[in-house]
C-alpha cells in the first residue's frame, strides 16, 4: 500500500462516512459506517449497527432511509461493529503506519466514530485527530468557509456525483474527491519547486 510521501511519519488515509439517527452521539445512534482506503486499490468496510438509542429525528431518518426497527433485528451490536472496524483498520494499515481519519465534514462523522470507539472499545485506533476534506479544500484554494459546500467542491473538479447517503458509497465518492485534491496539491508543489 502506498503512503503519503514527505511526512516524517508514514500515514495511511482512511475515508469514513456515517449515517445516524440525529446530530449528536450523546442522544442519537450511529446506524451505518462505511470506509475505504486511499489510494487505489480501495479496500472497503461497511457495517450497519443496532441502534443504541431510540431517539431519532424524522428529517435525519428521511435522508438515509434506514429503519431503526430493521436495524434492531439485522444490525450488528455496536461493540461488535466497532471491533470489526478496528480490526479492519489494523488489517489494511501496515505496521508502523499511522491511520488518518478523513471525512467530508469530519466533525460530524468523527464525533460519532470517536464516541462509539471509546464507548464500546475504550480506545480509538485513529488516536484523537481527524482530517476534514472541506478544510483541506479551503486551505488549498484560499476560499472562505462558505465556499466549501459539497456542491462548490464538486463543481470545482467538474465532478457530477451526488451523495447517496449510503455510508460506503459516499465514502468511496469522497475518497475520489480527496484524491483529486491531493493530486492538485502535489502538482502545485511541483510547479512551485520548478
Amino acid at each position: 500500500m502506498k503512503h503519503h510521501q514527505g511526512s516524517r511519519r508514514q500515514e495511511s488515509y482512511i475515508v469514513v462516512d456515517v449515517e445516524a439517527s440525529g446530530p449528536s452521539p450523546d442522544r442519537h445512534a450511529m446506524l451505518s459506517l462505511g470506509a475505504c482506503t486511499l489510494p487505489e486499490p480501495r479496500h472497503t468496510f461497511y457495517v450497519e449497527l443496532q441502534p443504541d438509542s431510540a431517539e431519532c429525528l424524522p428529517e435525519a431518518m428521511a435522508v438515509h432511509q434506514l429503519s431503526l426497527e430493521v436495524l434492531a433485528e439485522e444490525g450488528l451490536p455496536p461493540r461488535e461493529a466497532m471491533q470489526q472496524f478496528a480490526d479492519w483498520v489494523e488489517q489494511v494499515v501496515e505496521p508502523g503506519v499511522h491511520p488518518v481519519f478523513v471525512a467530508f465534514n469530519a466533525p460530524f462523522d468523527w464525533m460519532f466514530v470517536n464516541t462509539y470507539f471509546h464507548r464500546y472499545l475504550g480506545y480509538n485506533p485513529f488516536g484523537h485527530k481527524a482530517l476534514d476534506i472541506k478544510a483541506y479544500f479551503m486551505g488549498l484554494h484560499d476560499v472562505p468557509w462558505l465556499e466549501t459546500s459539497h456542491r462548490s467542491i464538486l463543481n470545482h473538479y467538474a465532478n457530477h456525483s451526488k451523495l447517496t447517503h449510503h455510508a460506503l458509497k459516499d465514502a468511496l465518492a469522497e475518497a475520489d474527491l480527496f484524491q483529486a485534491m491531493l493530486t492538485e496539491a502535489k502538482r502545485k508543489r511541483l510547479e512551485e519547486e520548478s
